[in-house]
């Protein structure tokens, strides 16, 4: 049996924590070139939606900005770290547009876009028993994707974790190659992260949307799930 547990520390660093997720079973994440124009579409219309999260100067002003930047100060995070929902802002607010990666990864990130929400997906039958997000101790293992080098984590960095190192840094700043979504991915976990409550309610929205485009899409179900402070750990898989 395999869990998602939100550690000690990182209810502590931020009480109003809230993991929205989504479990897939049996899909087939391979691309498909001739649906690159639906992908596309989803894509153009998170680009879209997502102005209304960026609509003051300067960038970091921005209130989804903000709120994880200052979110990013309460604990150890390697120089020049950011959310992931920044970096698709920032993206959109230089007018740059995005181009289709894999159905499930597109999916994700056109609701992130959509509802300024951070999102983060893994293989989970990649990960090696339970995974934490959690409080790293120093020197945890982490490949990153894109990278041919070992970029440990640091000590007190807020980290996904499991039983062979880091998952990814920062929560969901970067992905790491071992754990990453690949067209040969069947089994995925998709999450989204909040820490206060409007985030929250765009989360449950994100995650109940990325549910049905899924559905459509891949002809799963999927299975929602939420880690709360109160309920601070959730079964990925059997």
């Amino acid at each position: 049996m395999k869990k998602f547990i939100l550690d000690p520390k990182t209810i502590e660093l931020f009480p109003d924590i809230q993991i929205d997720v989504l479990l897939l079973e049996g899909i087939d994440n391979h691309v498909n070139e001739k649906d690159d124009p639906y992908f596309q579409k989803l894509l153009d219309e998170g680009t879209g939606a997502a102005e209304q999260f960026i609509t003051v100067e300067p960038f970091r002003d921005n209130p989804v900005v903000a709120e994880w930047r200052e979110a990013f100060r309460k604990f150890k995070t390697k120089k020049g770290a950011r959310s992931t929902v920044e970096a698709l802002l920032k993206r959109v607010s230089h007018g740059k547009t995005f181009s289709p990666i894999s159905p499930l990864v597109d999916i994700y990130n056109s609701q992130s876009l959509k509802y300024g929400v951070s999102v983060g997906g893994e293989n989970v039958d990649a990960i090696a028993g339970d995974m934490h997000l959690g409080e790293a101790k120093g020197g945890e293992s982490f490949l990153p994707y894109g990278e041919d080098e070992d970029m440990p984590a640091l000590p007190g960095e807020i980290c996904y974790m499991d039983d062979k190192g880091a998952i990814c840094r920062c929560f969901n700043w970067r992905e790491s190659q071992r754990t990453e979504l690949t067209e040969d991915t069947t089994h995925a976990i998709i999450d989204i992260e909040s820490i206060n409550k409007a985030q929250a309610e765009r989360s449950e929205i994100a995650i109940k949307e990325i549910q049905r485009l899924c559905k459509d899409y891949f002809k799963v179900d999927g299975k929602l799930l939420q880690l709360t402070a109160d309920n601070p750990e959730i079964v990925m898989a059997n």
